[in-house]
């Protein structure tokens, strides 16, 4: 999944905006010394995203970072990161012509690269998936979870330290336990499932992610839910029994654990839309993988088999990867508006599809594309009333 699933924030100097799917909170950047640009984060959905879109491949932005997202105000965030745009007069003479600042890149080329970024970060997602998947056919799933996120955790200590050390100072430890708890179970889910079914089918099972946290913000939260998207939600609940087929006699039960995967990454992204803290970016996806860690640790020992050269070469990719994957979607979303990108996430199912066909030998079901024609039109429909209901506050 993509994820992702994260609060919005925008860092003047190098016009990155960041949204948390599937999960991160408003968060503070201090790589660079310019004024903040904060943008109010409505709700989800999810994607997560982060930053933190959560989601199965990214974490905090897995996140799901989740699409789902309402769209940020990007020509705003652009007039505040620029000087003054009005004429000014020259120093020889008050009769001298105004002299104005560039104009903004074409909205063309920039909607180009963002798009290119985002499809950088299904790639990588992707491949995540099918690492994730193979090692985890002669490894422990706990074993496969521990190592992604200590290899993740390693490889951020270099972009902590060039960062200085106020990048490693928190307040929130409390939140990051719980936020790395969700998350270790919901990567735990995932990876199980990518065990037990094919790829294409864990991508169409996790596009259930905004569906859950409609569901939860209405119950937990209290928001209010028209009938429209209460609709929707149940039609693509009614796409997930088209996948699973729970009435045939091929029903696997342990389907239902990407169920509980795309449930858990939901848990995650309404959690932060309860906890917003201000603090490091870096330090938000820094401790979410070093508790994480932690969590599956003692997991992870009890299970443990040593690694080949083979599958610590894969784990250490693995755990860049999931840091690429958040980059390229912090990327993307730095040049192109979430909502516009939201549709473009359900290529990954083409995607998931043809590495599941040329790595594991693995033929789509009828039953999944059918189930997928379902429910990527139900989540479309209610991301769009999502943004619609953000855009009306």
């Amino acid at each position: 999944m993509s994820a992702a699933h994260f609060g919005i924030l925008a860092t003047p100097a190098k016009g990155v905006v960041a949204r948390a799917h599937r999960s991160a909170p408003r968060i503070n950047t201090p790589v660079f010394p310019t004024a903040r640009v904060q943008v109010k984060k409505s709700v989800h959905r999810a994607t997560r995203h982060t930053v933190f879109a959560s989601n199965a491949r990214s974490g905090p932005t897995d996140g799901r970072i989740n699409c789902s997202q309402p769209p940020v105000a990007r020509n705003a965030i652009w007039s505040a990161q620029q000087p003054s745009r009005r004429s000014v007069a020259t120093h020889d003479s008050a009769d001298a012509a105004a002299v104005t600042m560039p104009e903004e890149p074409k909205p063309m080329s920039t909607f180009i690269v963002g798009m290119l970024w985002f499809f950088a970060h299904q790639l990588v997602g992707v491949g995540n998936d099918v690492i994730m998947k193979y090692t985890g056919q002669n490894m422990a799933v706990a074993q496969v979870v521990f190592l992604r996120f200590l290899f993740a955790t390693i490889s951020m200590l270099p972009v902590m330290f060039l960062s200085g050390m106020d990048s490693f100072k928190t307040d929130r430890v409390p939140l990051h336990v719980a936020r790395s708890a969700l998350l270790a179970g919901g990567i735990f889910m995932y990876v199980k499932g990518l065990t037990v079914a094919p790829i294409a089918m864990v991508t169409t099972l996790n596009f259930t992610i905004p569906l859950f946290t409609l569901v939860l913000a209405a119950l937990v939260l209290k928001e209010k839910v028209d009938a429209t998207r209460w609709i929707g939600t149940l039609v693509g609940f009614a796409g997930v029994m088209v996948v699973v087929q729970p009435q045939s006699a091929a029903f696997n039960p342990m389907y239902l654990i990407i169920l509980i995967s795309a449930f858990m990454f939901a848990c995650l992204d309404v959690l932060n839309k309860v906890f917003i803290g201000k603090e490091s970016f870096w330090a938000m996806i820094f401790y979410t993988a070093f508790f994480t860690t932690l969590i599956c640790a003692y997991p992870a020992m009890q299970v443990w088999v040593a690694p080949t050269q083979l599958q610590l070469g894969l784990m250490a990719i693995l755990g860049g990867g999931a840091n690429a994957l958040l980059y390229c979607l912090l990327k993307s979303f730095s040049m192109v508006d979430a909502s516009a990108l939201a549709p473009f996430r359900y290529t990954e199912l083409i995607l998931s599809a043809a590495v599941g066909f040329a790595f594991f030998g693995e033929i789509p079901a009828m039953t999944t594309l059918y189930g997928a024609l379902i429910i990527i039109p139900s989540t479309l429909y209610v991301v769009w009333k999502e943004n619609q209901k953000s855009a009306a506050e």
